[in-house]
């Protein structure tokens, strides 16, 4: 997963959250034995918002590489 944005006028209501833990019970449900989601975000309330979803911080590294321009 990556991007998962709530508009502003919502957040805070739980509708994040309830997305990020069905797309889990859903993968779970079809025998994936992990899904990894990627932020840039580096707020702590954010890291914390995706861990209290059940993801883990420490789990992997992820690196990034993009064409020259």
């Amino acid at each position: 997963m990556e991007n998962v944005v709530t508009h502003a006028d919502y957040r805070g209501r739980g509708w994040g959250r309830a997305l990020l833990v069905h797309a889990l019970a859903h993968a779970w449900s079809r025998g994936c034995y992990k899904v990894m989601l990627m932020t840039g975000r580096k707020d702590p309330d954010t890291l914390r918002f995706y861990e209290n979803a059940g993801f883990n911080r420490h789990g992997k590294q992820a690196f990034v590489a993009r064409p020259p321009h």
